[in-house]
């Protein structure tokens, strides 16, 4: 990747099945932007992200464990992880060695290395704009509506004896 290119640092939310197509995704977030990264993968990458995010250790290495435990025996380690772009659908990424070299390699398979080596995860600002899709952290209506009358009939003492205020006009949806 060209050094001029932005990166920005993700988090890595998790991987998540959509029941209807039977498709699984893995969710990286960009805090400042509040975008969110949705990364279609396979389901033995989906396992290795999930196990590694739960600290989940297997009785014998899979293969992200393998690859991590040879990367430690040759005196190398990870850096940390570039999603660099994104190309007719298919994220591209590479690792990025304590030793110098990067390695070209599938969103998946690296976002499941960064994870065991606990290093960073950083993606193209330019993917993250094009790719990425709002969080929305909004009230519904009616949860501001209940609020609103919460406010409405909240005094002083309920915060001394704990006891919700009265509503007296019915308590629909308590």
């Amino acid at each position: 990747m060209g050094e001029d290119a932005e990166l920005v640092p993700v988090e890595i939310v998790g991987v998540r099945q959509h029941m209807a197509d039977d498709e699984v995704v893995v969710l990286l977030l960009d805090p400042d932007s509040e975008l969110l990264v949705p990364i279609l993968i396979g389901p033995a990458e989906a396992s290795a992200i999930a196990s590694a995010q739960a600290g989940i250790v297997p009785p014998r290495p899979m293969t992200h464990d393998l690859l991590r435990d040879v990367l430690i025996a040759v005196g190398s380690g990870l850096t940390r992880v570039e999603i660099t772009r994104l190309e007719d659908g298919v994220f591209h990424a590479e690792l990025v060695l304590r030793t110098g070299p990067r390695v070209d390699s599938r969103a998946s398979d690296a976002i499941a290395m960064a994870l065991r080596f606990g290093c960073p995860v950083l993606c193209s600002a330019e993917v993250v704009a094009v790719a990425g899709v709002e969080v929305r952290t909004t009230t519904s209506e009616q949860d501001l509506e209940r609020f609103r009358r919460f406010l409405d009939l909240v005094t002083p003492e309920d915060f001394s004896t704990g006891a919700e205020p009265e509503d007296e006009g019915g308590s629909e949806g308590r």
